[in-house]
C-alpha cells in the first residue's frame, strides 16, 4: 500500500540521502527549501542562543548543545512517527497531509517561547511571568517573518500551530497531535533524553530502544491519542526508567540544583527592576551579563558571581530532606511558592545568627524544594492484538507502576539547604540544624 503522506516532501526526504543537517549523533534531518525558510528566520535562529540544559552545564561541562539542536531532533523524530503512524487507518481518518505539515511545523517550534534558563525561571511562578508556551504567540504575532514564512511558505495558519502548542479549541484530532508532541511517550522526550544523555557525557538517557518504540506506535482505544503495541513493552518500561535515571543523576542532581537555586534567587531579588519582555528576548550570554549589572553592589551579586564568575564557586549541600527520610520537613517544604520558601530562609538566617551566635545573611543559604507543578505522570495505553483489548502500561508493568506515578516526583526531586563555603562548614557543625529550620517554618507560615 502506498502511504498515504507521501506527498509530504520531507517525508520523502527521509531516506533521500541528499538536502540534510546532520546533528549529534549521527543524525541526519531532512531540510527542505520550506524548512530552511523557517530554521532560518530571526525568531528561530535564537534558539541557537540558549543552551538547552542551561545551567547543568556548571556540573557537566558537555551540555552545551542548543534549543537549536534540539529542535531539529524533535522534528526528525516527528518525521519518524507520521511514517509509522500513516500506516495506522484510523489515524489517516483523522490526520490528513496539512494537519501532518502542522505538526511537523509545531515539533520545529514547540520551544519558540523558551528564553535562557527558561525552567529554573518558570518554577518560581511569579505573578507577572507569562508562561512560555504564551511568549512563543509574540513571535508568530501577524507581521513577524515566521508568521509570513508559514503563510506564505507553508500555507499554514500560525494560528493552527499555537493551538497544537497551547490547547486552545478541542477535537479528537487536535488531542492527537497534542499527546504526539507532548504525552507520555512524545517527539520531545524521545528526543531530550537521547540527546541530553550524550552530551552530559552518561548513558542513561540512551539505554531504551528508540526504534522499537516508534515501530511499535498506533492509536489508542478511544483514537485521540498515541498507545503502543504489546511489542513495544519492555522499549516503554526502559524509556520510563531512563527518564527516572536522568533526572536522578542529572537534572536533580545536587550541584546542579545548587547552581539552579543560587540562579533562582538571584533572579527573585532582580526580578522586579527587569523588563521581563526584554530579557526574555536575549541570547543566554547577553543575559547573564544583564543579570551580573543588575546585581552589582547588591547581595545577590555574590550568587551570580559564584555560578558565572572567573571562580566557580557553588553552594554546599548542608541538609537534605527526602520523603522516606525527613517526610515532616518534606511535606511541609515541597511544593510550596518560591516565597515562601525565600521567607523561610530569611528566618532560618536570624533563628542562627541569635541561637548559634553566627553571622549570617539570608543569601548564605538558600532553600531547595520540588516546585509545585509535577512530571506528568507515564500514563499510556498497550494493544495486545490476539484479545483485542488496550490495558494501561502501568497495569501490566511493575516497573512503570513503581517509577511512572506521582511518587517519581517525590523521591528524585529532594529538599535540601545549600549554603556558601565557609557557612556550609559552620553549619555543618550545628546538631539541631533541623530544629531550627522547624522553627523558621512555623515562623513563615505565621507570617
Amino acid at each position: 500500500m502506498k502511504h498515504p503522506l507521501l506527498e509530504i516532501p520531507e517525508l520523502v526526504g527521509l531516506d533521500a540521502g541528499s538536502g540534510l543537517i546532520r546533528i549529534p549523533t549521527e543524525q541526519d534531518v531532512p531540510i527542505t527549501r520550506r524548512v530552511k525558510a523557517i530554521i532560518d528566520t530571526a525568531e528561530f535562529r535564537r534558539l541557537a542562543t540558549i543552551t538547552q540544559l542551561g545551567l547543568v552545564n556548571r556540573v557537566y561541562p558537555g551540555a552545551m548543545h542548543t534549543r537549536f539542536e534540539h529542535a531539529l531532533g524533535v522534528f526528525h523524530n516527528a518525521l519518524r512517527y507520521l511514517w509509522q503512524l500513516g500506516r495506522d487507518e484510523r489515524f489517516c481518518a483523522l490526520v490528513d497531509s496539512h494537519s501532518a505539515e502542522v505538526l511537523m511545523v509545531a515539533a520545529l517550534l514547540h520551544d519558540l517561547g523558551h528564553w535562557p534558563f527558561c525552567h529554573p525561571i518558570e518554577d518560581m511562578l511569579l505573578s507577572d511571568l507569562p508562561p512560555h508556551e504564551d511568549f512563543a504567540a509574540e513571535f508568530l504575532a501577524e507581521g513577524s517573518e515566521l508568521a509570513t514564512v508559514l503563510r506564505e511558505v507553508w500555507n499554514i495558519d500560525p494560528e493552527e500551530v499555537l493551538d497544537v502548542l497551547v490547547a486552545r479549541t478541542d477535537s479528537p484530532r487536535l488531542r492527537l497531535l497534542r499527546s504526539i508532541l507532548s504525552g507520555p511517550i512524545d517527539i520531545d522526550k524521545m528526543d531530550y533524553l537521547e540527546r541530553d544523555s550524550l552530551h552530559v557525557g552518561v548513558p542513561y538517557g540512551r539505554n531504551f530502544d528508540k526504534s522499537r518504540l516508534i515501530q511499535s506506535l498506533l492509536l489508542n482505544e478511544a483514537g485521540d491519542g498515541l498507545a503502543i503495541s504489546f511489542k513495544g513493552k519492555a522499549a516503554a518500561e526502559l524509556m520510563v526508567f531512563a527518564r527516572y535515571i536522568m533526572f536522578s543523576e542529572v537534572y536533580w542532581h545536587h550541584t546542579v540544583r545548587s547552581a539552579t537555586s543560587m540562579f533562582a534567587r538571584a533572579f527573585y531579588d532582580l526580578h522586579r527592576d527587569l523588563d521581563l519582555k526584554q530579557i526574555f528576548r536575549k541570547s543566554e550570554a547577553d543575559t547573564i551579563h544583564l543579570l551580573q549589572d543588575k546585581a552589582t553592589g547588591l547581595p545577590c551579586e555574590k550568587l551570580l558571581d559564584g555560578i558565572f564568575g572567573p571562580q566557580r564557586r557553588i553552594y554546599k549541600r548542608v541538609a537534605e530532606f527526602s520523603l522516606y527520610q525527613s517526610p515532616e520537613l518534606y511535606e511541609q517544604l515541597a511544593r510550596r511558592p518560591f516565597d515562601f520558601l525565600v521567607r523561610c530562609t530569611e528566618q532560618l538566617a536570624a533563628i542562627l545568627n541569635e541561637a548559634a551566635g553566627l553571622s549570617v545573611s539570608a543569601t548564605d543559604m538558600i532553600i531547595d524544594a520540588p516546585p509545585p507543578h509535577r512530571e506528568v505522570e507515564f500514563n499510556i495505553e498497550i494493544y495486545f492484538p490476539k484479545e483485542d483489548v488496550y490495558r494501561p502500561l502501568s497495569q501490566v508493568s511493575p516497573v512503570v507502576a513503581s517509577l511512572a506515578k506521582t511518587q517519581f516526583d517525590d523521591y528524585v526531586k529532594r529538599v535540601r539547604l545549600f549554603a556558601d563555603r565557609e557557612v556550609a562548614i559552620k553549619l555543618a557543625e550545628i546538631p539541631d540544624l533541623p530544629e531550627h529550620l522547624q522553627t523558621a517554618l512555623d515562623r513563615s507560615t505565621k507570617s
